[in-house]
């Protein structure tokens, strides 16, 4: 017999009925991932269009009184996570309840100040998600190779733990234990906080002229795409988290003060090297950044211009393969009003040479290098 190709169709932690609390989506998503997987999913939402939904997309099916779930995920918003994790616990006194919340601290103390038996309730949060939301939205894959933190404590199970585990493995996930307060103030830093900036300085955007929108380009886009973020969710998430939200916008506030002042009188000695200064500690920070397989290293950009007609990123891949180039990473932007689009190839340094000389003996246009 031949051993399936897919890891973990041979291996699913995941057993017997989930019960998913929350058909947005990463409710969603989760069921989608699961189902695939052959688990039974049942689906439950206090929106019966968006529950219905979610079912009719194919996430799992309709909750019934007799379901008897081995695991709870509670996936709804953080302003009811600790009441429905607190309801789940009570209706399901054999299931295992985790949550998938962006805030771990906040509901796990109001939690405790209701004195709720939390033995079975481990804390999670898979670093997953789109700029939409909802069930229409979701995806199977949205977890793979992504982090997903799991807070446990001195109550945890080994059984119960290994449950919460086995379903972040089973949807392609990489785990991380980390403390409720470590967990908040680390995506205060690496996802809170970058919201704030965006929507700031996509919200310039609002009174510009258009004229000077119309030179826009890749660099802010990738700098505002997390800007079109639902702002009802994100009112939620940064209160719970206020906080350690604060902390660290004071310290960009301090940053952002320091160098207005240089540029107020860039002449002025020290101002351009307070600039300098700055910058470089943006290539450290972005330096320190996992990359591919977790490595910390850069990669050189090959920039290809790409006509926009059927078939030409297959041709553009498969001419990259015949010559032997790995793709560390890919990035298409589209040129506006033009019929063609600027490929960035990431790729090692020692196979700059090889993409550029090889992509250009075979017709294509080579726009740019950098590094």
């Amino acid at each position: 017999m031949t051993e399936p190709t897919d890891a973990r169709a041979r291996a699913v932690r995941t057993s017997g009925t989930v019960r998913i609390v929350g058909a947005g989506l990463l409710g969603s998503s989760i069921g989608h991932a699961l189902t695939a997987l052959g688990v039974d999913v049942v689906l439950d939402d206090a929106s019966p269009a968006q529950l219905r939904l979610a079912v009719d997309y194919g996430a799992g099916r309709v909750a019934a009184p007799d379901d008897a779930p081995g695991l709870v995920v509670v996936a709804v918003p953080p302003d009811v996570t600790a009441d429905v994790i607190e309801r789940e616990l009570a209706a399901h006194p054999e299931a295992v309840v985790t949550d998938v919340a962006s805030v771990k601290l906040e509901p796990l103390q109001a939690l405790r100040a209701r004195g709720v038996d939390l033995t079975r309730y481990i804390g999670s949060h898979p670093m997953a998600g789109r700029e939409r939301g909802g069930a229409i939205a979701a995806r199977a894959d949205i977890f793979i190779g992504r982090p997903w933190v799991i807070c446990r404590d001195e109550e945890t199970s080994a059984r119960d733990l290994a449950v919460v585990e086995g379903l972040a493995l089973d949807l392609g996930a990489m785990l991380f234990e980390m403390r409720p307060a470590e967990h908040d103030r680390s995506v205060a830093l690496v996802s809170h906080v970058p919201q704030l900036v965006a929507s700031l300085l996509a919200g310039r955007f609002v009174d510009a002229p258009e004229t000077s929108l119309q030179l826009a380009g890749q660099g802010v886009r990738d700098t505002t795409r997390i800007a079109a973020s639902a702002p009802e969710l994100w009112v939620q998430i940064l209160g719970a988290n206020a906080e350690p939200v604060v902390d660290v916008l004071d310290a960009l506030a301090d940053d952002l003060r320091g160098v207005a002042s240089a540029l107020r009188a860039p002449d002025s000695p020290g101002s351009r090297r307070a600039v300098a200064d700055t910058i470089r500690r943006g290539n450290e920070g972005v330096e320190r950044l996992p990359g591919k397989h977790g490595q910390h290293r850069r990669f050189d950009t090959v920039v290809v211009i790409v006509d926009d007609t059927p078939g030409q990123l297959g041709r553009l891949f498969g001419d990259l393969g015949e010559l032997e180039v790995n793709v560390e990473d890919f990035r298409l932007e589209h040129s506006p009003g033009a019929q063609f689009g600027l490929g960035e190839i990431a790729v090692v340094p020692s196979a700059v040479a090889v993409a550029t000389e090889g992509l250009t003996a075979r017709g294509w246009k080579i726009a740019s290098l950098n590094d």
